[in-house]
Protein backbone atom coordinates (compact mmCIF):
# COMPACT_ATOMS: atom_id res chain seq x y z
CA UNK A 1 0.00 0.00 0.00
CA UNK A 2 1.35 3.47 -0.79
CA UNK A 3 -0.65 5.93 1.89
CA UNK A 4 -0.55 9.79 0.73
CA UNK A 5 -2.17 12.41 3.47
CA UNK A 6 -4.06 15.51 1.58
CA UNK A 7 -6.07 18.12 1.34
CA UNK A 8 -9.12 18.84 -0.33
CA UNK A 9 -11.74 21.48 -0.10
CA UNK A 10 -9.72 22.77 2.90
CA UNK A 11 -10.15 18.98 4.80
CA UNK A 12 -7.23 16.67 5.37
CA UNK A 13 -7.16 12.87 4.55
CA UNK A 14 -5.30 9.58 3.98
CA UNK A 15 -6.03 7.46 1.19
CA UNK A 16 -4.44 4.79 -1.34
CA UNK A 17 -2.56 5.80 -4.49
CA UNK A 18 -4.24 3.93 -7.25
CA UNK A 19 -4.93 3.36 -11.29
CA UNK A 20 -1.15 4.50 -12.02
CA UNK A 21 -1.16 7.53 -9.39
CA UNK A 22 -4.07 9.61 -10.96
CA UNK A 23 -6.30 8.53 -7.96
CA UNK A 24 -6.79 8.07 -4.36
CA UNK A 25 -9.11 5.67 -2.81
CA UNK A 26 -9.72 7.94 0.46
CA UNK A 27 -9.73 6.78 3.80
CA UNK A 28 -11.70 7.61 7.27
CA UNK A 29 -8.85 7.86 10.23
CA UNK A 30 -5.06 7.37 10.00
CA UNK A 31 -2.65 5.14 9.90
CA UNK A 32 -1.88 4.75 13.75
CA UNK A 33 -5.59 4.57 15.12
CA UNK A 34 -6.91 2.73 12.09
CA UNK A 35 -8.22 3.23 8.10
CA UNK A 36 -11.48 2.55 6.69
CA UNK A 37 -12.85 2.96 3.07
CA UNK A 38 -14.79 6.37 2.67
CA UNK A 39 -16.33 4.89 0.11
CA UNK A 40 -15.07 7.80 -2.28
CA UNK A 41 -12.20 8.28 -5.04
CA UNK A 42 -10.36 11.75 -5.27
CA UNK A 43 -8.23 12.99 -8.16
CA UNK A 44 -4.75 13.48 -8.05
CA UNK A 45 -4.92 16.40 -9.61
CA UNK A 46 -8.11 18.16 -7.76
CA UNK A 47 -6.09 17.76 -4.49
CA UNK A 48 -2.91 19.07 -2.79
CA UNK A 49 -0.53 16.41 -1.78
CA UNK A 50 0.59 16.72 2.11
CA UNK A 51 3.51 15.56 4.01
CA UNK A 52 3.14 12.11 4.89
CA UNK A 53 3.11 12.86 8.76
CA UNK A 54 2.20 16.12 9.99
CA UNK A 55 5.03 17.51 12.40
CA UNK A 56 6.97 14.28 13.22
CA UNK A 57 9.54 14.06 16.07
CA UNK A 58 12.85 13.65 13.50
CA UNK A 59 15.45 11.59 14.41
CA UNK A 60 18.34 11.49 11.96
CA UNK A 61 21.80 9.07 11.41
CA UNK A 62 24.70 10.91 10.41
CA UNK A 63 27.81 8.73 8.38
CA UNK A 64 25.68 5.87 8.26
CA UNK A 65 27.04 5.10 4.73
CA UNK A 66 30.59 4.30 4.37
CA UNK A 67 30.79 6.06 0.69
CA UNK A 68 29.76 9.43 2.66
CA UNK A 69 32.33 8.92 5.26
CA UNK A 70 34.98 8.71 2.55
CA UNK A 71 33.71 11.73 1.08
CA UNK A 72 34.06 13.28 4.43
CA UNK A 73 37.21 12.34 5.18
CA UNK A 74 35.87 10.92 8.35
CA UNK A 75 36.74 7.82 10.29
CA UNK A 76 33.78 5.11 11.07
CA UNK A 77 31.91 6.81 14.57
CA UNK A 78 32.99 4.16 17.55
CA UNK A 79 28.66 4.59 17.93
CA UNK A 80 25.88 5.81 16.05
CA UNK A 81 25.77 9.72 15.03
CA UNK A 82 22.26 10.72 15.96
CA UNK A 83 20.42 13.93 15.85
CA UNK A 84 16.87 15.36 15.87
CA UNK A 85 15.85 18.00 13.35
CA UNK A 86 12.47 20.31 14.91
CA UNK A 87 9.22 19.23 13.35
CA UNK A 88 8.64 22.64 12.26
CA UNK A 89 11.52 21.63 9.54
CA UNK A 90 9.08 19.23 7.73
CA UNK A 91 7.54 20.41 4.06
CA UNK A 92 5.81 17.91 1.58
CA UNK A 93 6.07 16.81 -2.09
CA UNK A 94 6.35 20.30 -4.11
CA UNK A 95 6.39 22.74 -1.47
CA UNK A 96 9.48 25.14 -1.49
CA UNK A 97 13.12 24.56 0.72
CA UNK A 98 13.73 28.12 1.33
CA UNK A 99 17.23 28.78 0.74
CA UNK A 100 18.16 31.30 4.03
CA UNK A 101 19.17 34.85 3.54
CA UNK A 102 22.88 34.50 5.21
CA UNK A 103 23.29 31.38 4.10
CA UNK A 104 26.70 30.21 2.30
CA UNK A 105 26.86 26.50 1.65
CA UNK A 106 23.33 24.16 1.84
CA UNK A 107 23.73 21.04 0.83
CA UNK A 108 21.20 17.97 -0.63
CA UNK A 109 21.39 14.78 1.68
CA UNK A 110 18.59 12.25 -0.37
CA UNK A 111 17.58 9.57 2.27
CA UNK A 112 15.37 6.67 2.69
CA UNK A 113 13.20 7.61 6.09
CA UNK A 114 11.45 5.29 8.29
CA UNK A 115 8.19 5.69 10.05
CA UNK A 116 7.49 4.04 13.23
CA UNK A 117 3.90 2.72 13.64
CA UNK A 118 3.07 2.27 16.99
CA UNK A 119 5.52 2.80 20.13
CA UNK A 120 7.88 1.13 20.69
CA UNK A 121 11.05 0.71 23.99
CA UNK A 122 13.89 -2.00 23.67
CA UNK A 123 13.15 -3.41 20.19
CA UNK A 124 15.20 -6.63 19.33
CA UNK A 125 16.43 -6.07 15.73
CA UNK A 126 14.19 -9.38 14.68
CA UNK A 127 11.55 -7.72 15.59
CA UNK A 128 11.67 -3.85 14.36
CA UNK A 129 9.51 -4.78 11.44
CA UNK A 130 6.43 -4.82 13.90
CA UNK A 131 7.15 -1.24 14.59
CA UNK A 132 7.97 0.10 11.16
CA UNK A 133 4.33 1.56 9.46
CA UNK A 134 6.50 2.41 6.44
CA UNK A 135 8.68 4.10 4.18
CA UNK A 136 8.94 7.14 2.36
CA UNK A 137 11.29 9.56 0.90
CA UNK A 138 13.59 12.20 2.92
CA UNK A 139 16.12 15.20 2.00
CA UNK A 140 18.01 16.45 4.99
CA UNK A 141 18.75 19.83 3.47
CA UNK A 142 21.94 20.81 5.64
CA UNK A 143 23.75 24.38 6.04
CA UNK A 144 27.18 23.07 6.40
CA UNK A 145 28.88 26.47 7.57
CA UNK A 146 26.44 26.45 10.40
CA UNK A 147 26.99 22.92 11.07
CA UNK A 148 30.66 22.73 11.03
CA UNK A 149 30.87 25.46 13.33
CA UNK A 150 28.36 23.99 15.68
CA UNK A 151 29.56 20.22 15.19
CA UNK A 152 32.88 21.88 17.04
CA UNK A 153 30.94 21.85 20.69
CA UNK A 154 29.12 19.28 20.01
CA UNK A 155 25.74 20.33 18.85
CA UNK A 156 24.03 20.28 15.99
CA UNK A 157 20.25 22.15 15.21
CA UNK A 158 20.60 25.37 13.42
CA UNK A 159 22.75 24.00 10.73
CA UNK A 160 20.15 20.64 10.04
CA UNK A 161 16.87 22.06 12.04
CA UNK A 162 16.11 25.33 9.88
CA UNK A 163 11.95 25.54 8.46
CA UNK A 164 11.94 23.29 5.18
CA UNK A 165 15.26 21.67 5.54
CA UNK A 166 13.33 18.49 6.05
CA UNK A 167 11.22 17.14 2.94
CA UNK A 168 9.48 14.46 3.09
CA UNK A 169 6.98 12.58 0.36
CA UNK A 170 5.12 12.07 -1.43
CA UNK A 171 3.82 8.40 0.24
CA UNK A 172 4.22 6.20 3.19
CA UNK A 173 4.99 2.23 1.06
CA UNK A 174 3.88 -0.30 3.57
CA UNK A 175 5.03 -3.79 3.19
CA UNK A 176 8.15 -2.52 1.70
CA UNK A 177 11.75 -5.01 2.72
CA UNK A 178 13.98 -1.96 3.11
CA UNK A 179 17.50 -4.12 2.32
CA UNK A 180 18.31 -3.54 -1.18
CA UNK A 181 16.03 -0.12 -2.31
CA UNK A 182 17.80 1.63 -5.27
CA UNK A 183 18.33 5.58 -3.90
CA UNK A 184 18.68 8.43 -6.46
CA UNK A 185 18.71 12.44 -6.01
CA UNK A 186 18.81 14.55 -8.99
CA UNK A 187 19.59 18.10 -8.85
CA UNK A 188 18.01 19.93 -12.09
CA UNK A 189 17.80 16.22 -13.59
CA UNK A 190 21.13 15.63 -13.46
CA UNK A 191 21.99 12.10 -10.97
CA UNK A 192 24.01 12.89 -8.05
CA UNK A 193 23.76 10.21 -5.78
CA UNK A 194 22.94 6.52 -6.64
CA UNK A 195 23.16 3.73 -3.93
CA UNK A 196 21.45 1.27 -2.49
CA UNK A 197 20.83 0.45 0.80
CA UNK A 198 22.33 -2.67 1.29
CA UNK A 199 25.07 0.11 1.52
CA UNK A 200 23.71 1.20 4.87
CA UNK A 201 26.34 0.41 8.09
CA UNK A 202 23.60 0.21 10.03
CA UNK A 203 20.32 -1.54 8.77
CA UNK A 204 16.89 0.06 9.45
CA UNK A 205 15.91 -3.03 11.83
CA UNK A 206 19.76 -1.86 13.78
CA UNK A 207 18.19 1.96 13.87
CA UNK A 208 14.99 1.19 15.13
CA UNK A 209 16.38 -1.24 17.98
CA UNK A 210 19.05 1.28 18.93
CA UNK A 211 17.29 3.97 19.06
CA UNK A 212 14.34 2.21 21.22
CA UNK A 213 16.94 1.06 24.13
CA UNK A 214 17.70 4.54 25.21
CA UNK A 215 14.33 6.37 24.42
CA UNK A 216 10.27 5.71 23.18
CA UNK A 217 9.75 5.94 19.82
CA UNK A 218 6.24 6.90 19.26
CA UNK A 219 3.60 6.85 16.17
CA UNK A 220 4.60 9.36 13.30
CA UNK A 221 7.99 9.56 14.61
CA UNK A 222 10.13 9.44 11.46
CA UNK A 223 13.78 7.94 11.21
CA UNK A 224 16.52 9.34 8.46
CA UNK A 225 18.41 6.67 7.72
CA UNK A 226 21.52 8.80 6.48
CA UNK A 227 22.97 9.65 2.70
CA UNK A 228 25.38 8.27 0.89
CA UNK A 229 28.29 9.77 -1.60
CA UNK A 230 27.25 12.72 -3.56
CA UNK A 231 26.04 15.33 -1.14
CA UNK A 232 26.43 18.36 -2.76
CA UNK A 233 25.00 22.30 -3.07
CA UNK A 234 21.86 23.44 -3.77
CA UNK A 235 20.89 27.02 -5.09
CA UNK A 236 17.76 29.05 -5.96
CA UNK A 237 16.49 27.95 -8.88
CA UNK A 238 16.77 24.31 -8.35
CA UNK A 239 15.14 21.89 -8.34
CA UNK A 240 15.69 18.40 -6.05
CA UNK A 241 14.37 15.23 -6.50
CA UNK A 242 14.92 12.18 -4.39
CA UNK A 243 13.81 8.97 -5.77
CA UNK A 244 13.39 5.59 -3.91
CA UNK A 245 12.59 2.87 -5.47
CA UNK A 246 9.12 1.50 -4.07
CA UNK A 247 8.44 4.82 -3.20
CA UNK A 248 8.23 7.30 -5.53
CA UNK A 249 9.99 10.82 -6.39
CA UNK A 250 10.45 13.44 -3.82
CA UNK A 251 10.69 16.52 -5.75
CA UNK A 252 11.24 19.63 -4.18
CA UNK A 253 12.12 23.70 -5.96
CA UNK A 254 14.89 25.92 -4.04
CA UNK A 255 13.37 29.26 -3.71
CA UNK A 256 15.57 32.27 -1.71
CA UNK A 257 14.45 33.61 1.36
CA UNK A 258 12.28 36.74 1.54
CA UNK A 259 13.00 38.98 4.30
Amino acid sequence: MRIVRYTVDGVHHYGELENGDARIARFEGDPFTGLSSAGRVDEVDDVVVLPPIERPRIFGFAYNYASHIDETDRDVPEVPVCFMKPSTAVIGPDDAIIYPADGELIHFEGELVVVIGKEARHVKPSEAHEYILGYTCGNDVSDRIVQRKESKFGTLLIGKGQDTFAPLGPVIATELDPAALSLTTRVNGTVMQSASTADLLLAVPDLVSYLSRYLTLLPGDVIMTGTPSGVGPIRPGDEIEVEIEGIGVLRNPVVAESL
